[in-house]
């Protein structure tokens, strides 16, 4: 009866812990180790690249050992990981430091004019506009007029033929016989006869920038009088 009791106990025993209690001191079952809980960063670094190749180096067959050629090639891993480790430290510090002279030198241009596509502006303090006519082909004849935010004409002026180019125009706020305007929007119609055909050029206006700002992406944004944003890799002409 003894012996049957003794033979149940021991079968009764967990293999792998019994496994496990057999372990020298130090040394982990693979049970134990597949229990352990596991990290929540498991990308290698130069600190775990150097513990495996120094491990290595410790428990490699002294009949057979690494081919020094084998050595050579980690040491070159361990040394490319480690340049580009830092490379990639220094490239993350001067994207912030460019970002910030960035804002920097966008500050400079707070006050300043900016071409603005399209023949919407704001009249204020009786300030002029200035505007640019594109005339890809020149025009024999050109009107300009002035609407008020109603639609009404307040100023019109007709000029004479033009060459192919760019043609620069102010109007100075006032209406055709001299009367200042009150402050407000407004915006340009042009009309243009070239090639015996009435076209109408495009037109663009002189804003001044109110605010320097940058998107999620870094990119650099005007914001321009009348509430209008740009980038500012689109901005083709700054003035004073």
């Amino acid at each position: 009866m003894a012996t049957t009791a003794l033979y149940t106990n021991a079968a009764s025993i967990n293999p792998k812990s019994a496994a496990a209690s057999k372990m020298p001191a130090g040394i982990k079952s693979y049970e134990q180790e597949l229990a352990k809980p596991k990290a929540n960063n498991t990308t290698a670094n130069q600190q775990d690249f150097l513990k495996l190749f120094t491990t290595q180096l410790q428990n490699q067959n002294p009949l057979d050992p690494t081919k020094n050629e084998a050595f050579v090639a980690q040491l070159a891993q361990f040394s490319q990981l480690e340049a580009t480790t830092n490379m990639a430290t220094q490239l993350t510090a001067l994207t912030a430091s460019l970002q910030g002279d960035r804002m920097m030198s966008g500050a400079a241009l707070i006050g300043k004019s900016v071409v603005v596509p399209g023949n919407a502006f704001e009249l204020k303090a009786g300030q002029p506009v200035q505007a640019s006519i594109d005339l890809p082909n020149g025009a024999q004849g050109l009107q300009i007029d002035v609407l008020n935010g109603s639609g009404q004409a307040v100023y019109q002026q007709i000029l004479g033929p033009q060459q192919a180019g760019s043609l620069q125009f102010s109007w100075e706020g006032q209406d055709i016989n001299g009367q200042s305007q009150p402050d407000g929007a407004y915006r340009f119609r042009v009309t243009a006869v070239a090639q015996g055909k009435n076209l109408s050029p495009t037109v663009s206006t002189l804003s001044a920038i109110r605010s320097v700002s940058q998107d999620a992406s870094g990119e650099m944004l005007v914001q321009v009088q009348g509430g209008q944003t740009l980038k500012l890799a689109d901005v083709k002409r700054i003035g004073g």
